[in-house]
Formats: C-alpha cells, structure tokens, sequence
C-alpha cells in the first residue's frame, strides 16, 4: 500500500480545524484518505517533534515525506489535490487578491485581539472589553460582506470562509450570550450554518491522542470505506 500522507492535529485549535477542513473537502471528492494523528499537546510525541521542530499543529507529512507546517499553505496543499467548488477562486486574481487580504487581516491582526480577549487574565494592561473592541472591527467588517453576500467573497464558500471561520468560533466562544446579543445577524446566521454543516461536523470527531505503534486512523473516514 502507498504511504498515506499523515496530518498531525489537535482538534479544537483553530488552525487544525482550518487545515482538516480543507483536507475533509478535497479528500472526499477524491475518495482517498490521508491518516490522522491526534496529538496531546503537552505530550507531543517524537515523531511530530523530528518531522517539524517548532511542535504546533497542524504539521502534514506529504506521501514524499515532504512538510508542511503551516495551516494555510496546508490548506493550499490539499486544494491543489482537488478543488470541486473553486475555493481558490483560481479563475478570478482579484478575488485571489481579496481572499489574501482577507486572510492575512484574520492572521496577523485579528488574532492577536482574539488571543488577548481569550486570554485577558494574561494581558492586565488592559480589561478584556477593550480587547474585544479592537478585535470587533474585523467582525464589524465581516457583517458588512456578509451583507452584500452569502460568503465572504461570494454567494459561494471560498477559501477566505473555511480559513477564518474557525477563528471566529473561537472570538464567539468567548462569551457567546454576549456574541448572541450583538447586531451582528449576518454573521451570527453565517457561523451557525458552518456550525452545523456536514464539513465541520465530520472535522470535529473525537479520537484517541495517537501513539507509535498504533493503526493508521483515515480521514476522512468515508474515503477509506
């Protein structure tokens, strides 16, 4: 049997779930599993520490033994396997422009408000309802988009939803009766549809933190049957 490719994720970091999302999609058009590796962050095992010495997950270990080791060039990787509905938006450069931004704002930005929300208690310069502020302008401009259109770009998902949902789960978790109550029914209806969705119920499976030794875990699961 060929070597499968080998995905090392943690299942409720965002940029795993960003990462299984656009693999589950891909790999399930093409029938064909790659092999999941559920890690315990504070017990990495050896193998993700030889194969990417940084340790954060997502990791993918290609059938070339190849790594990637970034969640979006991940989801870049799997895309390139297949790409039925045009995440990429690979017929349109100023959409490409536009997801990019998108993106990027979401990364760099965006992140690093959430991460203070989240985690206010270790950030006291401030209280963490001046984090959420900085961090709502960017949910402030998604209501907009989501406004004009059913996604982010579009009227169909692209990369730019897959790549930032997870994030905004995260900033919603925070306080979600908080979240529920603001003017933000656009993308308040937005994040549940992809709550609830057969993509990101498939992503959210639990599985065992894997060992060496162990049997390979497919996924998604269905392209193994």
């Amino acid at each position: 049997m060929p070597q499968l490719p080998i995905l090392y994720s943690f299942r409720r970091c965002p940029y795993a779930m960003r990462a299984r999302l656009a693999i589950i999609y891909s790999f399930s058009y093409l029938q064909r599993p790659l092999e999941l590796r559920e890690v315990v962050l504070k017990h990495k095992p050896p193998a993700l520490l030889a194969a990417s010495p940084k340790a954060t997950v997502p990791v993918l270990v290609d059938a070339n033994q190849a790594v990637v080791a970034e969640s979006i060039d991940i989801m870049h990787w799997a895309l390139r396997q297949a790409d039925p509905d045009n995440w990429l938006r690979s017929d349109n450069d100023e959409q490409q422009r536009d997801i990019q931004r998108l993106i990027n704002h979401n990364d760099h930005e965006f992140k690093y408000w959430l991460d203070r929300y989240k985690y206010a208690d270790r950030h006291p310069e401030h209280e963490a309802s001046y984090y959420r502020q900085q961090a709502e302008l960017f949910i402030a401009s998604l209501e907009q988009r989501l406004q004009q259109s059913r996604f982010l770009i579009d009227d169909q998902a692209s990369l730019a939803d897959t790549a930032i949902m997870p994030f905004i789960r995260q900033f919603a978790h925070v306080d979600r009766c908080w979240f529920d109550r603001q003017p933000y029914p656009q993308l308040q209806h937005w994040l549940s549809n992809w709550l609830d969705s057969p993509l990101f119920t498939a992503i959210m499976k639990k599985y065992p933190a894997w060992q060496e030794g162990d049997a390979i875990t497919p996924f998604p699961v269905a392209a193994a049957d």
